[in-house]
Order: structure tokens, then sequence, then C-alpha cells
């Protein structure tokens, strides 16, 4: 894996990470979403149209299709991310969803792409996965009311990255969408998608921006800035590495979710934190 994709995806990692901290302390529901999607849409609108006038890509129905499903999965993301967020911990719904994503991710890069990582990259991963699973906290807090609730929607979540990591894959290293472009036009038609919910919602929607405006905007700005990096290291290097590499925001949210939520584990995540710092060192290697 390139130096410049890696510096990528972890810069990609701290936005990540901070927009979910955000997300959490704000109790993120439908109208929060449907404010932050139209704050990311606003934001990059510019940036987007520039593309289209200066470097003029050649986009045709199939780019609208890869947008179309995009906008499906991304919604359906943030919807059980949040659901899980308002059923658990950050420190529990965060990396359960983060580590089961590489896992089908990568597996499906190497079915799908044929993609071939090496030994010491495949090893990097796992010890990533294998940090994050740590990180999740003592096995025996699975138990406690509501628990399963969250971890169930944590795992949904996860499912849901690996398809939409193979499927923005494609779009932006093979149909060759300009990354920004892409992830401007996803979060639009999130913003359509989840408008009729929004408008029976208006008293809800205007109470969250008085209460929640700077969490908002927040999220709005980085959950873009976030995937746009992850999608431009994509570009240039496989699934099998960019995957994994990016969950190291796990490290980073549950850091977030021990010091600013006080969800406490400090040792446990230090040891977890360890193994991913050598994945993250034998994917760079790889």
């Amino acid at each position: 894996m390139s130096s410049f994709a890696l510096g990528l995806v972890l810069m990609s990692a701290v936005f990540h990470a901070t927009w979910n901290l955000l997300a959490k302390r704000a109790g993120a529901d439908t109208p929060f979403l449907w404010l932050a999607y139209v704050v990311g849409a606003i934001v990059f609108a510019p940036f987007a149209l520039g593309i289209l006038v200066i470097v003029q890509p050649a986009l045709g129905w199939p780019a609208l299709v890869f947008v179309v499903v995009a906008v499906s999965l991304q919604t359906l993301y943030f919807a059980t991310l949040t659901a899980g967020y308002r059923a658990g911990d950050l420190s529990l719904v965060y990396p359960i969803a983060r580590a089961s994503g590489p896992l089908l991710a990568t597996a499906g890069a190497i079915a799908i792409f044929g993609e071939h990582p090496t030994a010491i990259a495949i090893s990097g991963a796992l010890a990533i996965v294998a940090g994050a699973f740590v990180l999740t906290g003592d096995p025996r807090a699975l138990r406690r009311d509501g628990a399963g609730r969250a971890v169930g929607f944590a795992l949904a979540t996860g499912a849901v990255i690996a398809l939409y990591t193979l499927w923005d894959k494609t779009a932006v290293a093979v149909l060759l969408i300009p990354p920004l472009l892409y992830d401007w036009a996803t979060v639009v038609g999130q913003a359509i998608v989840v408008t009729p919910v929004a408008l029976r919602r208006r008293d809800a929607v205007r109470e969250t921006w008085r209460r929640h405006r700077g969490e908002v905007i927040g999220v709005g700005v980085l959950s873009r800035l976030a995937y746009i990096l992850v999608l431009t290291a994509l570009v240039v290097s496989p699934v099998s590495y960019v995957a994994p590499a990016r969950e190291i925001g796990i490290l980073i949210g549950a850091i977030l979710g021990a010091r600013v939520l006080a969800e406490g584990h400090l040792m446990r995540r230090g040891i977890g934190a360890a193994a991913m710092v050598v994945g993250v060192l034998a994917l760079a290697l790889g």
C-alpha cells in the first residue's frame, strides 16, 4: 500500500471517528441525519460543480445507476449505525461495525476483483480486526440489557459497509467517476430520499437545528471529507488494503468514547490499539 493512500486513509479515520462522536453525543436521529445531508450537499456543491465544468468527466447512465444504488446503501448505513448508537455505547457499536465490514469487503475483493494481498498484508488486516474486537470490551457486556440489539445493528452496519465499499471501488476505479463528484451526488440523493420524513417532522428538524447546530455541521462536513479521502485511496489501492487500514478509526473512536463519553476500559483498549498499530504497519509494508 502506497504511503499516499495510507496517509489518505489515516486522515479519513480521524474525521470518521470525530463525526461518529458528534453523532453519538447528539443522539442522532432521522431529522439530524437529514440536516447533515443538506449541510454536506451545500458545502461541497461548489467543488462538485467545479469538477463538472473544468474536468468534464464522461458520465452516462451507468454512473447514474451507481449513484442511485450508492444512495440506497449509504442511507441504510446511516440508519443502522445511528440505531445502534441509540441502543448501545459508541465503544461497543462502532468497533463491531467497523471490524466486520473489512473482513467481508476483503473477501469480496478477492472473489470479485481477483485481488491478491500479500501474506504480510493479510496478517496486518487480521491484526487490525483482532484489535478491533479487543476494543469492544468485556464479552460479558454483551449480556447486558439492550446489548444484543445494539450488536445486531452493528453487524448489519458491517455488512452494508462491505457492500458499499465494493460498489464504490467499482464506481471510482472502473467507471472513473471523480471521488468528490461521486460522493456529492450520493449525499444529494440521500437528502432527497429522507426529505419526506423531514417534512413530516418539521418541529423535530427545527429543534435539532436549534439544539445541535454545531454537531450537525460537524457531521455534515466531516462525514463527507472522510469518505472522499477513502474514495480517492480506492482509486489507487486495492480494497483488501484500504478497507482494513481505514479501521484505525476504531481506535480513535474507542478512545473518544472512553475519554469524552466516559465509557471506560482504557487498559483493554490499549491492548487492542497495539494490535491495530502493528496491523497498519504490516499493511504499509505489504
